[in-house]
């Protein structure tokens, strides 16, 4: 056997196998809620919350966090009813329209899921 056939051998058993590895560890729908989840959570604690008068700003913000904690399965809920889901088997992007009835915006959130884990590559107020 000659040394290039080796070589796309070995690279084509590589590549099988990064294609399995992928492909065994494509989230699913339910773990992309629970990032989504946990992702938004933090996002209104940290950059909502946050954004009180100086003068009451210890008091709201302890009220802030209490309602967002409490609100958590309401916005589970609207992330997994407003949650679309394209599998490629090897990785999946999700979007995510968040029209939450507030005062808040609404956002458009873009998510790839690959190996067990997700990236947000895109949020835009609609």
């Amino acid at each position: 056997m000659s040394g290039s056939k080796l070589i796309f051998r070995i690279g084509g058993i590589i590549l099988a196998g990064l294609g399995v590895g992928m492909a065994l560890t494509n989230p699913g729908q339910k773990a992309y809620e629970q990032y989504a989840s946990e992702t938004l959570n933090d996002y209104l604690k940290e950059n909502v919350c946050t954004r009180v008068p100086s003068e009451l700003s210890q008091f709201l913000e302890s009220q802030c966090y209490f309602l967002v904690d409490t609100a958590r399965p309401q916005l589970s809920q609207i992330i997994a009813r407003n949650t679309k889901r394209q599998n490629f088997i090897v990785f999946s992007l999700y979007q995510t329209d968040l029209f939450i009835p507030s005062a808040l915006p609404n956002y458009q959130v873009k998510t790839v899921g690959v190996f067990q884990n997700f990236y947000t590559y895109e949020a835009e107020g609609l």
